[in-house]
């Protein structure tokens, strides 16, 4: 089993044993997956789809998001290919004017060096978000799911998700979900595990009506 995949299967027992709402889940769907089937690319292509997906319903977000992806004629958005298209190139895919903007800002700011990509998986979490986040659009939410999803990192709690809110109320037993507030220190006790509760709030909002 490849270290990854044993990795999560030992962090999904392991929130199985501490917490009895957690072993529910886990028995349901099994060990937590935090690929799911998402193709793997480069972490600038991956941001950019992110700033794509923002504010979006999934149909919606796919379209734009295949149309901008084929201005790169399958070989994917690198920061030099971006910049040398022109914004209305980027805007006749259906990009807004605002992530327009955004997805140039990013590659910008990879090519000054001031978003290192290209050392991101050697940097702590933190650091990783203060970075991320000085590009115009990308907001904290967005640089955790960067964590989780493409570095795979095993600590992140997304609190201000409303995903992970509403699937911690639902495991919970909880009548109302918890504020951002309420979930922080909630999840303590899955340290440092936090990116794979939070897979399983996901599941659990998923699975619940």
């Amino acid at each position: 089993m490849p270290r990854v995949a044993r990795a999560l299967v030992e962090a999904s027992a392991e929130l199985a044993r501490r917490d009895a709402a957690m072993r529910r889940i886990v028995d349901q769907v099994g060990p937590a997956d935090l690929r799911r089937g998402r193709p793997r690319r480069t972490h600038f292509a991956e941001l950019a789809r992110a700033i794509c997906y923002q504010q979006l319903a999934g149909a919606a977000a796919r379209a734009i998001h295949g149309r901008f992806d084929a201005l790169f004629d399958g070989v994917g958005p690198t920061p030099e290919a971006v910049l040398a298209l022109p914004e209305t190139t980027l805007r006749g895919v259906g990009l807004s004017a605002s992530k327009t903007a955004s997805i140039r800002d990013l590659a910008q700011k990879v090519l000054a060096g001031d978003v290192e990509l290209h050392r991101v998986g050697r940097l702590p979490d933190d650091e990783i978000v203060r970075e991320l986040t000085l590009v115009r659009g990308i907001g904290r939410w967005t640089a955790e799911m960067f964590l989780i999803f493409q570095l795979g990192r095993l600590d992140v709690w997304p609190v201000d998700d409303f995903g992970v809110r509403r699937g911690y109320g639902i495991l919970h037993g909880w009548s109302e979900m918890p504020t951002a507030r309420q979930l922080e220190p909630l999840g303590e006790p899955y340290r440092p595990y936090r990116s794979v509760a939070a897979w399983y709030c996901w599941r659990a909002a998923d699975t619940v009506n």
